[in-house]
């Protein structure tokens, strides 16, 4: 976790292996931090520990209506890889290939 101004949390990571793979389970920043590349600098530590596990490469998940964030994810690399609907919702699962170039 990020923070900011002693407690409040910034910004937030969970990652898991699954057997599916590397997983970032949730990866969130505070409406006053999103812009300031806090998500970005995430995910990239994200993709650094899946390599330094040695995993080729990472998934994630989000809700098809965060159309922000699949465009977001679909232009640093990640590839759609499946969709599940669960109560209602739409998760729609992203992969992204690593190297450690």
């Amino acid at each position: 976790m990020a923070e900011r101004k002693g407690s409040q949390v910034g910004a937030a990571l969970l990652l898991d292996v699954t057997d599916e793979g590397f997983l970032i389970d949730v990866i969130a920043v505070h409406p006053d931090h999103q812009g300031s590349g806090a998500g970005r600098a995430l995910l990239e530590l994200a993709e650094r520990e899946a390599l330094r596990q040695g995993h080729a490469s990472i998934y994630l998940f989000t809700n098809e209506k965060m159309t922000e964030n699949l465009a977001l994810y679909q232009r640093i690399g990640y590839v759609e890889f499946r969709r599940e609907s669960l109560d209602g919702r739409t998760r729609v699962y992203l992969r992204k290939p690593l190297t450690s170039a």
